[in-house]
C-alpha cells in the first residue's frame, strides 16, 4: 500500500481556505493511488495556540463532511490537524477519516510547556488500521519523548506518523531522533511538517520519511508545499510538489 504525508502552508485561522488546500492535496495523492494521507499539526487552522479557543471544533463539524465523502468515494484514510473541544477543554488533535467508518480524533498526550495555557492533554493512543498496516499517529513534542513511540510499538504499530509544526531547531532535533526510533523498533517514521509562519516562529518544512532500519528515504525542502509518498512494501519514496 501507499501512504502520503503532506507539507502545506496553512492560512492563519482561515478554516475554509485551509480545507480547500487540503482537498487539493488529497486529490493529488489519490491520483497516485494513495491509501492514506496525513497532514501537519493543527493544519486546518495553522499552529496558532492563541487562536485555538475561538477556532476549536469537533471531529463531526459539518465543514469536514467533504473529507468524509472523499474518504468514502476513494477508499482513502485522511488524517488532519484540528484543535478539538470537549467538555473539559481544548486539545491538539489529529482527526481521522476512514471509508464508511465514524470519524476518530487522536489528542496529543504530551504537551510542550508553552502549550499548557491553551490545551489539555489526551489520554489514549490511537492505532489506525489501513489494509494490512497499523499506524500510530503522534503529534510533535510527544514524538520526541522516548515513551510515546515505545507505547505505540507495544500496541502493535508498524508505522509511526508524526504530525508536527517545527522550526529549524525542531527539525534538527527530529533529524537526530527519528532515525534512532525507526531503527530501534523496526518501524518506518514519517514526519509531516508545515511551512510558513506559525505562532511566534517560522515552520521549516523538510518533511521526511525514514525506513525501518533508520535510513532517510526522502525529504522535502524548507519552503515548498509538497507530498512524500512511500510504498510500504518496498519502502521506496517519491516526491511531488503540490499543484497550485
Amino acid at each position: 500500500m501507499k501512504i502520503a504525508i503532506a507539507q502545506v502552508k496553512p492560512v492563519k485561522g482561515n478554516i475554509a481556505a485551509n480545507i480547500e488546500r487540503h482537498e487539493r492535496a488529497i486529490h493529488q495523492a489519490i491520483s497516485h493511488r494513495t491509501d492514506a494521507i496525513f497532514f501537519p499539526e493543527l493544519s486546518i487552522t495553522g499552529y496558532e495556540p492563541e487562536l485555538a479557543g475561538e477556532l476549536a471544533t469537533t471531529q463531526n463539524d459539518s465543514r469536514f463532511d467533504s473529507f468524509q465523502q472523499i474518504s468514502d468515494t476513494n477508499s482513502i484514510t485522511i488524517g488532519l490537524g484540528v484543535p478539538t473541544r470537549n467538555t473539559v477543554g481544548i486539545q491538539i488533535s489529529t482527526v481521522v477519516f476512514q471509508p464508511g467508518q465514524p470519524r476518530q480524533a487522536y489528542a496529543k498526550q504530551r504537551l510542550h510547556p508553552d502549550e499548557l495555557p491553551y490545551f489539555i492533554p489526551g489520554r489514549t493512543q490511537l492505532i489506525v488500521k489501513v489494509g494490512n498496516c497499523t499506524i500510530a499517529p503522534a503529534i510533535c513534542y510527544e514524538s520526541l519523548q522516548r515513551d510515546h513511540p515505545l507505547t505505540a510499538h507495544r500496541l502493535g504499530a508498524g508505522i509511526y506518523v508524526a504530525s508536527v509544526a517545527k522550526s529549524q531547531t525542531g527539525v534538527a532535533n527530529a533529524m537526530a531522533h527519528y532515525p534512532r526510533i525507526a531503527a530501534q523498533f523496526a518501524m518506518p517514521v514519517l514526519m509531516s511538517n508545515c511551512v510558513g509562519s506559525c505562532d511566534n516562529f517560522v515552520s521549516a518544512g523538510q518533511s521526511a520519511i525514514w525506513t525501518s532500519d533508520g535510513k532517510l528515504a526522502g525529504q522535502l525542502d524548507e519552503v515548498s508545499e509538497g507530498l512524500l509518498l512511500v510504498d510500504t512494501d518496498t519502502e521506496l519514496v517519491s516526491e511531488e510538489r503540490l499543484y497550485q
